[in-house]
């Protein structure tokens, strides 16, 4: 074997072995970093404030498990309690009350009667409470494993934010990676991936909270429902239906007509309509004046086919992993098209 092949051929499998070792954490090791690109500004800004290094990174750690992983946490516990103790009764009720609404319906809206009424004859309400039990048993497990998994995410990104710069510029001097390509692609990575996370963050926090507030007034937990909007309308389209329509059609089922219509209305005029159209663009565009600044922006509907195609393959983390991917692409096509001119 000649000696210049001997070195490639060692490394090859060596990294083959790293791959096998460490394939439990490549998953939160992937999202950490994506995060620690993501959070870069406030990384930056805990570093002005303390002047060191660890301390900006324990910080900046601190900060995200905080928004972002306790409320997760908080969510899948306590949904998965409230499923438990979930009454057949109550599914009865419910089933009892759709058959004498669709009874009255006007003649126009008669296709939709059939529809419905060929889907309450399927129904078993006894045995959608012990499947909906069931789920409440796996979600509970996922729930535990989410929470071990985050501790890895949060260590990882810890060391992203720590040592991440060394990292980088030993891989780049590894691979000999030139300056001004490496460069380029670091900030466009950070500069499209921070508009993600900051869409995201903000779009669960302000209709979360206007919807947490809505469900409080009418008695119900408005932090944990307000949680679960928050993230339900991180997808696309049908996100805020999958949580007030089931509101609507329980308040409903106990003869509350008031309620019902109030968290319908409520839900669709002031929070997809002002809040979602008008509200949330203005707070996102001052997001990005203010910490964001990228010589060429990246087109918004594909940040948002990629969120979407993201969550469909990878699921949770997909609305992280789906824009990265695809602004990494986007770059090296732009590198190609430079070095080719």
């Amino acid at each position: 074997m000649k000696k210049e092949y001997f070195t490639p051929i060692l490394l090859i499998l060596v990294s083959y072995g790293i791959y096998i070792l460490y394939a439990p954490f490549w998953m939160s090791i992937i999202v950490a970093s994506l995060l620690a690109i993501s959070t870069h500004h406030i990384q930056m800004g805990f570093f002005q404030l303390t002047n060191s290094r660890f301390w900006a990174s324990t910080l900046s750690t601190i900060l995200l498990g905080i928004l972002f992983f306790a409320p997760l946490g908080y969510f899948l516990v306590h949904l998965s309690a409230m499923l438990q103790n979930i009454d057949p009764t109550m599914m009865s009720t419910i089933e009892t009350k759709l058959r004498g609404w669709i009874a009255h319906l006007p003649p126009a809206l008669s296709d939709i009667e059939r529809k419905v009424e060929a889907s309450l004859v399927k129904f078993d309400p006894t045995a959608f409470s012990q499947h909906i039990i069931a789920y409440a048993s796996q979600i509970g497990s996922f729930a535990m494993s989410f929470l071990s998994g985050t501790l890895f995410t949060l260590i990882f990104y810890f060391i992203a934010h720590y040592y991440g710069r060394d990292i980088f510029e030993f891989f780049k001097r590894s691979a000999h990676f030139p300056q001004q390509e490496s460069t380029l692609i670091i900030f466009e990575m950070r500069s499209a991936m921070s508009v993600v996370f900051y869409s995201i963050l903000a779009t669960a926090v302000f209709e979360g909270a206007l919807f947490g507030i809505a469900i409080g007034y009418m008695g119900y937990n408005g932090l944990l429902f307000g949680i679960m909007y928050g993230f339900a309308s991180l997808i696309p389209v049908v996100g805020g239906v999958i949580m007030w329509l089931p509101f609507a059609l329980f308040e409903l089922s106990l003869g509350h007509t008031e309620n019902a219509l109030f968290i319908t209305l409520y839900t669709i005029i002031v929070i997809s309509v002002i809040a979602d159209t008008f509200v949330k663009p203005v707070i996102i565009k001052l997001i990005n004046q203010r910490l964001i600044k990228p010589q060429d922006k990246i087109n918004e509907l594909i940040i948002f086919f990629a969120i979407i195609a993201g969550l469909g393959t990878f699921g949770f983390w997909g609305m992280i992993i789906g824009p990265a991917i695809t602004v990494l692409f986007m770059t090296l096509m732009k590198i190609t098209e430079a070095q080719s001119e």
